[in-house]
């Protein structure tokens, strides 16, 4: 099997940070989460950056459906493979 990493796209900083907490506490994430910072395209204003925060996930156990739905909770949603 091959790793599996979803991504899951957060509207700030502070909100990527949270969740990225917020994994291992409710699916037992080992490995640290990584923050990336997503510049939309063209802008250079930090306020319109979304935040990505990448999970490895090498046993492929992880939900993307569940995935999905905990980053709504978050005003985000999980990137498509």
């Amino acid at each position: 099997m091959s790793d599996v990493r979803h991504v899951l796209v957060l509207p700030d900083r502070d909100t990527a940070e949270e969740v990225s907490g917020e994994l291992a506490d409710r699916f037992g994430v080992a490995e640290e989460p990584q923050l990336v910072r997503d510049a939309l395209a063209g802008e250079d204003d930090a306020e319109d950056a979304q935040w990505l925060v990448v999970v490895e996930d090498p046993a492929g156990r992880l939900d993307s459906a569940v995935l999905d739905a905990f980053a709504a909770e978050y005003e985000g949603w999980l990137e498509a493979p």
